[in-house]
């Protein structure tokens, strides 16, 4: 077993300037641990979705009634507060597990040898929306629960879940330039799909927006829209999407497609077919919580199956360049390891 180097007090003066680089010219983590890295932070993506979810769903919304303390005089939540309080504060605080889990991520992307920028700039997207939809979190909370600052708070995180999928992906694949596996024209079918796929989300969020769940037990603002019209709207987006997904299976049988789109496009046709059951059973038992929420997490998946239906559709080789001897990385100074 290596024994821990020395940190000299120049290492020390480098680690503060550039922590990431510090880590990185002493730790080398196997492939699958930067995968499973990237996977965490696409399953907190979708966890602080759920949670906030349950936040409105129990109408705790405004349970924490200021921002970013939890009441004027106190940063935690109350006794006073009760039930509301702590689903609203728990929800905040789980906002600092996936911060810690996207850090994770970069950490684990900037250590990976060779070193791929493309993973590292992916975590920091993440962390960037991570830290605006928090503010936009807090804008939600001031402005009671406006019904379109909450549509956008969505919307960002939908965003968040785009990029990490598309990290997850990059993981388990190389850096060469994307080799297709379809033609054009199915390509072409694809981004529609996705297209229509976030109209349907967006769409999504005025039904929220317009429907009974408020998020909070006293009057809140509503979108002026009749909720049972756009309800219908998305009902038939969904159904486009279905169409699309349908199809697209078709055309890929029938030019002979690899594996590989024909499976991300069958569990998205069977993911959309258990949120459509979802989504009808709760319009027509008036909307029970709990089945709002598990829609809003078959909303997650299908976001994400829709995505690695277009991520399937090109490979990346792994670069098959001749790998360093250790103690080279061994021998790189952190002071001289520059910022990535």
């Amino acid at each position: 077993m290596d024994g821990v180097p020395n940190v000299t007090r120049a290492d020390a003066a480098a680690a503060v300037r550039n922590p990431l680089a510090f880590i990185a010219a002493r730790w080398t983590p196997d492939p699958r641990t930067v995968q499973r890295a990237a996977l965490v932070a696409l399953a907190m993506s979708v966890v602080i979705v759920i949670t906030g979810g349950a936040v409105r769903l129990t109408g705790s919304g405004l349970g924490c009634p200021t921002w970013p303390k939890c009441t004027d005089d106190s940063l935690t939540t109350t006794s006073e507060m009760g039930f509301h309080g702590v689903i609203e504060f728990g929800n905040r605080l789980l906002t600092y597990v996936l911060c810690a889990a996207v850090g994770w991520a970069i950490i684990a992307a900037r250590s990976q040898k060779p070193y791929r920028r493309s993973l590292t700039r992916l975590g920091w997207a993440q962390f960037w929306i991570v830290m605006g939809n928090a503010i936009l979190g807090g804008i939600v909370v001031l402005v009671g629960l406006n019904p379109y600052t909450v549509a956008a708070h969505f919307l960002l995180s939908t965003a968040l879940i785009a990029v990490a999928t598309v990290m997850w992906q990059r993981t388990r694949e190389g850096d060469t330039a994307p080799r297709p596996l379809v033609g054009r024209s199915v390509q072409q079918l694809v981004w529609v799909m996705i297209a229509v796929s976030a109209l349907l989300i967006a769409v999504g969020t005025v039904v929220t927006g317009a429907g009974p769940h408020a998020g909070d037990s006293s009057e809140v603002e509503r979108m002026p829209i009749d909720w049972e019209t756009v309800s219908k709207a998305h009902a038939v987006l969904a159904w486009v999407v279905v169409t699309l997904a349908f199809a697209l299976w078709f055309v890929l049988k029938a030019v002979d497609a690899p594996g590989g789109p024909l499976a991300r496009t069958r569990d998205l046709f069977l993911v959309l077919l258990a949120q459509g059951v979802i989504g009808y059973v709760q319009y027509f038992t008036d909307l029970p919580e709990v089945l709002v929420g598990l829609h809003m997490f078959g909303s997650c998946l299908v976001w994400i199956a829709t995505l690695r239906v277009f991520l399937a559709l090109r490979e990346r080789p792994e670069e098959t360049a001749p790998t360093l001897p250790a103690q080279e990385y061994e021998s790189t100074g952190v002071a001289t390891a520059g910022p990535r």
